[in-house]
């Protein structure tokens, strides 16, 4: 094999960017230069959303503008409802997700990737709906009527709202709204990637952002908050973590919520959410999946971390969600609502200096194989 075959292209570049940055020997995340734990502590979603795309905070105007276009833009036509009326109950949210988004796309103009404008209003079209199409989507597949969004509840509450028809404490939407801050970017990952390669065919941001949740939905990626919940609850109690992990390890096993290709210490965004499941139990009482958790990390990191393996985003977010009720195959989806601010700031910065994605491959097939007619195989 060729030396210069990187399998999952890893350590290679595939752009140059000025959106986030990973030191992942210190374990630091920065968005436009500031510390994610900075953003989580100060700011707020659709500050931090504002931040990604436009590569400066807002002003103190710019920013009332920036959320009322957002709030003006939530609800959803009738027929994306019906769309989502047609789909299986049964089907996965991200599939409902998907084929919303790109539906999208038929409703609003947005070919015309070289307009300024439009391109503003595709980025707050996108970053309202999601929320809506996910809480829709939640209560559809229940037989339950879709809650329309309120213009006087900000993101997160609204959010939390649309799913359960019912005001939530004050500290889930705080809480919740970090957990956004936490998911909305993070460098070059799969989806990010996925997005850029359709970016750079000049398609509309719709279709950029229906292929990136595509990527996404994948166990490997987005999909591993699922997993490890439920792992957690096959575990059961904090007595039995000992012997599934040990099991797992000796079994070569991979522990959901464990690793990650760029960092080698305990990722930053673990470490904040960790103190997110405190806040949060102190609050409504705690969780037993926190506690299996935290014996699972002591006990894999036993072994682990001497490898430079730790917990990533995937090993909390989880265990939040599910303690505020949520259905755990929604959990992916709440890392589209929250990274699609991030897929949309790489698709502007693509945009600036365009260059059509087209790799090149090793062959290793054979070569001047003869036809054989059908019946003579």
């Amino acid at each position: 094999m060729p030396h210069d075959f990187m399998p999952g292209l890893a350590g290679v570049p595939a752009a140059t960017s000025s959106i986030s940055d990973v030191d992942g020997e210190r374990g630091i995340l920065e968005y436009r230069g500031i510390r994610v734990e900075t953003l989580c502590s100060d700011s707020s979603y659709l500050e931090t959303a504002y931040l990604l795309l436009f590569g400066h905070l807002p002003s103190k105007s710019e920013f009332q503008q920036w959320t009322e276009d957002v709030i003006h833009h939530r609800r959803i036509k009738f027929r994306i409802i019906d769309l989502l009326k047609d789909l299986p109950e049964t089907g996965h949210p991200m599939d409902a997700l998907q084929a919303a988004v790109a539906a999208l796309g038929m409703f609003y103009p947005g070919r015309n990737v070289k307009d300024v404008e439009n391109n503003y209003w595709s980025a707050v079209r996108l970053v309202a709906k999601l929320p809506t199409i996910v809480a829709a989507w939640a209560r559809l597949r229940h037989g339950d009527d879709p809650i329309p969004p309120r213009d006087d509840l900000g993101f997160s509450e609204n959010f939390l709202y649309m799913l359960t028809e019912s005001f939530t404490p004050p500290l889930w939407a705080q809480i919740f709204d970090d957990c956004l801050i936490l998911h909305a970017e993070h460098t070059m990952n799969a989806s990010t990637f996925t997005g850029l390669v359709t970016a750079s065919t000049l398609a509309d941001p719709y279709t950029v952002v229906a292929s990136s949740i595509g990527a996404l939905k994948g166990p490997l990626h987005g999909g591993a908050n699922e997993e490890v919940v439920m792992m957690l609850k096959e575990i059961g109690t904090t007595e039995n973590a000992r012997t599934y992990v040990e099991r797992a390890l000796q079994n070569k096993k991979k522990l959901m919520g464990f690793g990650h290709r760029v960092y080698k210490v305990k990722d930053p965004r673990a470490t904040v959410l960790q103190e997110l499941c405190r806040r949060l139990f102190k609050e409504c009482g705690s969780s037993p999946l926190y506690n299996v958790a935290v014996e699972v990390e002591r006990t894999a990191g036993e072994s682990l971390n001497k490898k430079g393996i730790y917990p990533n985003v995937d090993f909390y977010s989880g265990i939040i969600y599910d303690k505020m009720g949520i259905d755990v195959d929604l959990f992916t989806p709440l890392f589209a609502m929250a990274r699609v601010s991030g897929w949309l700031a790489h698709w502007l910065e693509q945009l600036r200096e365009n260059k059509l994605f087209r790799p090149d491959q090793i062959y290793a097939g054979a070569h001047n194989r003869p036809y054989i007619p059908i019946d003579r195989r």
